[in-house]
């Protein structure tokens, strides 16, 4: 850590990419109520203060509930897992022409499956479909969310989407759709000395097998990951960023 952030000091170009779920909060039964707090705002807008560094938000959620939440910090923004981005003081922006005419589909069955399983719901975006179980019973949850994982991999076999899984939910979108491709755009044209990236799930694997290999690139947790290095939790995560602030 001490060589990250000496590197991060004499850098003149910095590129943070920072996943939020799981990596900036810890995860809440309802997604919706997990709010940034006033630290870890603090913290964001300490490091995107320095005109240097450039700090990119990547999320899952929808990009009405990152404007609402980081609006008004001076970052980028990724919304949907890739699908949405916004640089700063601009507008949104799709990274590819899509088609949500899917959902009429799939939905229907991620509502069937909610019914079945108390405390699952389900959280329709603009391009995506989620199905969240995290406030479900923990051993019925994870026997049926296999159950629609391996349903969902058949009935979408001829639909251009993808079923990705995370932390206790179930998610579909485009299939081309994911966080490389828009780090890719970030990246493009930009001559960054220090660039790092924090996650703690699969779909921050796709950011990490394409950032160059001198990238610091770190997994939240203790799994197996193309990340370099590793942080136990996001209060690990908050420490490292807030000795960032302080560089």
């Amino acid at each position: 850590r001490k060589i990250l952030v000496k590197d991060f000091m004499k850098a003149k170009r910095r590129l943070v990419f920072l996943d939020y779920d799981g990596t900036l909060i810890p995860f809440s039964e309802d997604p919706r109520t997990a709010k940034p707090g006033r630290k870890l705002l603090k913290i964001l807008e300490g490091i995107a203060a320095n005109e240097k560094t450039q700090i990119v938000l990547t999320s899952g959620r929808n990009r009405d509930t990152l404007q609402n939440w980081f609006g008004s910090l001076d970052i980028g923004l990724i919304a949907e897992h890739g699908i949405w981005l916004k640089r700063k003081s601009k507008d949104w922006q799709m990274i590819k022409p899509l088609t949500n005419e899917w959902k009429t589909q799939i939905l229907p069955v991620l509502e069937t499956y909610a019914d079945r399983l108390p405390g699952s719901f389900v959280e329709e975006k603009e391009y995506s479909a989620v199905w969240h179980y995290r406030r479900a019973d923990t051993e019925t949850g994870s026997l049926i969310a296999k159950e629609l994982v391996d349903y969902l991999i058949n009935f979408t076999a001829n639909i251009d989407v993808q079923v990705m899984q995370g932390h206790k939910v179930i998610e579909i979108a485009d299939v081309d759709v994911n966080k490389s491709s828009a780090g890719m755009h970030w990246l493009s044209g930009n001559k960054a000395d220090f660039i790092m990236a924090i996650g703690d799930d699969w779909t921050d694997e796709y950011l990490f097998k394409v950032l160059p290999k001198t990238a610091y690139t770190i997994r939240v947790g203790m799994t197996q990951s193309y990340a370099r290095f590793h942080l136990r939790n996001n209060k690990e995560v908050l420490e490292l960023l807030g000795r960032l602030v302080r560089s």
